[in-house]
């Protein structure tokens, strides 16, 4: 496994304490000896990059950052992004749409989130954080291929959007109803297509993320999550995961409960 720091942020100054989190993850992560699956764990072993951003420069970031994922994509089987905030998978995104394309392969994107990130794209080049799928799909991601799962706040804008794309949503009720059943229904959908995964902390309840940077109750448990993607790390079609929206910073204030959570969703990928 690929680990990539992508330290950006663009939220609009809400978002700061994310450009540390891909650290503060990777110095949680040695706290952890072995994941769930009982395979060891040492950080010194792992193949790490970082893209190193000017956060002031926000199109020239969305470019390296677009440039060295299509590298990524292009070099190595599976890969996992450390955010930043959310507004980094829109240039993610939108390299591993033109690898897909470029390899003949079916794009697939799987979003567990607390909100749609569907808000009106005033700047396509340069998405925020509460903007960038609304941005990717608009660049021409297939949005019949588009899953979210946890969602639940969504403002009208974003309600008109999602219904006119067609876009599939998993809530919550769904999940804890039967978490297996929902675990078939990924399986399902990504089932003969590239996957990537973007995981935006928020999708857990602030009881077990409490630095998310935007909270909202009445999410998952940690413990559904690390189900959930222990279920989707076997699937054999998976090539990029993205964890972002952790702020570190706050997090500190909380005895960094949120960047551990981090780092345990890491472990269960390696």
């Amino acid at each position: 496994m690929f680990i990539v720091k992508v330290p950006g942020i663009n939220g609009n100054g809400e978002t700061i304490g994310c450009s540390k989190a891909g650290n503060a993850i990777l110095e949680a992560l040695k706290e952890i000896h072995s994941n769930e699956s009982g395979k060891p764990i040492d950080v010194k072993l792992l193949d790490l990059e970082e893209i190193h951003l000017d956060n002031s420069k926000v199109k020239e970031a969305n470019e390296l950052i677009y440039q060295n994922a299509l590298e990524t994509f292009e070099m190595k089987p599976k890969t996992v992004f450390l955010g930043g905030d959310h507004s980094v998978s829109f240039s993610l995104g939108k390299a591993f749409l033109d690898y897909c394309n470029e390899n003949g392969k079916e794009p697939c994107l799987i979003v567990f989130d607390s909100n749609p990130n569907c808000t009106t794209s005033r700047e396509k080049e340069k998405p925020t954080n509460k903007e960038w799928l609304r941005a990717l799909i608009e660049k021409g991601f297939p949005s019949e291929n588009v899953l979210l799962v946890g969602v639940r706040n969504c403002n009208p804008e974003e309600l008109v959007f999602l219904n006119k794309n067609k876009i599939k949503m998993i809530n919550l009720n769904q999940i804890t109803e039967n978490i297996d059943d929902t675990c078939d229904t990924i399986m399902e959908f990504s089932s003969g297509k590239e996957l990537y995964v973007s995981i935006d902390v928020s999708v857990v309840d602030p009881a077990f993320a409490p630095a998310a940077t935007h909270s909202e109750i009445g999410g998952l448990t940690s413990r559904q999550l690390v189900y959930l993607i222990s279920r989707i790390n076997k699937i054999r079609n998976l090539k990029a995961v993205d964890l972002v929206e952790i702020n570190s910073e706050k997090d500190k204030q909380h005895n960094m409960l949120t960047t551990k959570l981090g780092a345990k969703i890491l472990s269960e990928f390696l």
